[in-house]
C-alpha cells in the first residue's frame, strides 16, 4: 500500500499513545499519512504538541464545533477523523455527511446508536431486553420512592457521565442526595474484579476482534495497570452488545464488573478508543492500523488473533518546549 491519507485527532489533550499508534500504523503501511492534532487548548496539549499540525477548535459543546472541525479537514485534506472523548460525539456523528463531502471518514457510529450508549439509563435497558447482563437500574427518583427496588449500598452516577465524573456509593436511603445537578441512575453495586473489553467492527457491521483486559490499577478513570485475558463469556457478551446495537462501527469499549454472586455486568459503552487501548494494540489488536485500512483502500485485515497475558505499566511523561 503506497497512498495519501492523514488522520485528525480532536480533543487531542493527552492522548500521545494513542497519536502514536496511529503514526506507527502509517508507517507499516506506507502511507504518507501526517498526523494532526486539534483542542480547546492546543498549546497545552502533550498530543497537539507531537503531532504533525495543532489546531485551535472550541469547545465540544459549542454549536460551531463540528463546523470547525470539518474546516481543518478541509484544510489538511486528512480523510480519518478520529474523536476520543464522548461529548463530542453526538455533534460530530450527526455532522457525518458533511465530511463525507470532503472525502473524510469520522471514525463514529450512527446518531440513534451515539443516542443510547451517551445515556447510561438507556443503555442499561436496551441492554437487557437483548438478553446482555446488566446491574439492576432505577433511577434516583424511582429509588427514592421505592427504596426496596434495589439493595443497598447502591451505586450512583449520571447517566451522561464520564471520565468518571460524579460517581458514589450509597450507603443508606437516607444518605441520596437531595438534590442534583444532572439526571442520576442507581445501579447494583457490583464487586468482583473490572474488566475493560476492546472491540473493533468492521464497516459492514462484522464484529471482528474482541480484547479484554483486567484493570488491575486505575487512576483518574483509565487503566494504569492492565492485563490482556481471552474470556469466551465476554466475548459473548460483546456477541450481543453488538447485536442490540447494531449501530456500532469501529473500536468501541466496554467496561465489565465481575460480580463474585452475579457474575459479569456491563456497566458502561464508550463508542471511541478508551485510555486502555495501547494494551490491545502491543497485543496485536492494531485498531490504529485497520481504520487506516478502511479509510485507505475500504477494507480491513482485521483479526482477533492477539496474544493473551500482555501486561501495561503505564508511567507519567512529559513533552519539554521552549528551549533555545
Amino acid at each position: 500500500m503506497n497512498c495519501s491519507a492523514g488522520v485528525l485527532l480532536t480533543s487531542a489533550g493527552r492522548r500521545v499513545e494513542l497519536l502514536e499508534c496511529f503514526r506507527a500504523a502509517a508507517r507499516e503501511l506506507g502511507l504518507n499519512a501526517p498526523i494532526f492534532a486539534c483542542d480547546h487548548e492546543p498549546t497545552l496539549s502533550a498530543a497537539c504538541a507531537r503531532a504533525d499540525g495543532a489546531f485551535k477548535v472550541p469547545r465540544c459543546d459549542d454549536p460551531t464545533y463540528a463546523e470547525a472541525v470539518r474546516a481543518i479537514v478541509a484544510k489538511t485534506g486528512v480523510n480519518l477523523v478520529i474523536p476520543t472523548i464522548d461529548p463530542e460525539l453526538m455533534s460530530l456523528s450527526e455532522a457525518r455527511s458533511s465530511f463525507d463531502e470532503l472525502g473524510a471518514r469520522v471514525h463514529v457510529s450512527d446518531p440513534a446508536t451515539i443516542a443510547v450508549v451517551r445515556d447510561k439509563a438507556r443503555t442499561s435497558q436496551v441492554l437487557d431486553s437483548a438478553g446482555v447482563p446488566v446491574p439492576r437500574t432505577q433511577t434516583l427518583a424511582a429509588l427514592r420512592a421505592e427504596p426496596v427496588l434495589l439493595s443497598w449500598p447502591v451505586f450512583l452516577k449520571p447517566t451522561g457521565g464520564s471520565a468518571s465524573r460524579g460517581l458514589a456509593v450509597i450507603n443508606r436511603q437516607e444518605d441520596l442526595p437531595a438534590n442534583v445537578d444532572e439526571p442520576m441512575i442507581a445501579q447494583d453495586y457490583l464487586r468482583g474484579p473490572e474488566f475493560t473489553i476492546n472491540m473493533f467492527v468492521k464497516a459492514d457491521g462484522q464484529l471482528s476482534a474482541v480484547i479484554p483486559h483486567v484493570r488491575l490499577s486505575v487512576r483518574a478513570g483509565e487503566v494504569e495497570k492492565g492485563r490482556t485475558e481471552r474470556r469466551t463469556d465476554l466475548r459473548l457478551i460483546a456477541e450481543g452488545i453488538v447485536t442490540a446495537l447494531p449501530g456500532l462501527r469501529g473500536v468501541v469499549c466496554f467496561q465489565v464488573i465481575d460480580d463474585a454472586v452475579l457474575g459479569p455486568r456491563v456497566i458502561e459503552i464508550n463508542a471511541r478508543f478508551g485510555g486502555g487501548y495501547p494494551l490491545a494494540h502491543a497485543a496485536g489488536a492494531t485498531f490504529a492500523r485497520w481504520l487506516l485500512e478502511e479509510a485507505a483502500i475500504g477494507s480491513s485485515t482485521a483479526h482477533d488473533d492477539w496474544v493473551e497475558g500482555v501486561e501495561m505499566l503505564r508511567y507519567d511523561a512529559a513533552v519539554f518546549r521552549g528551549f533555545p
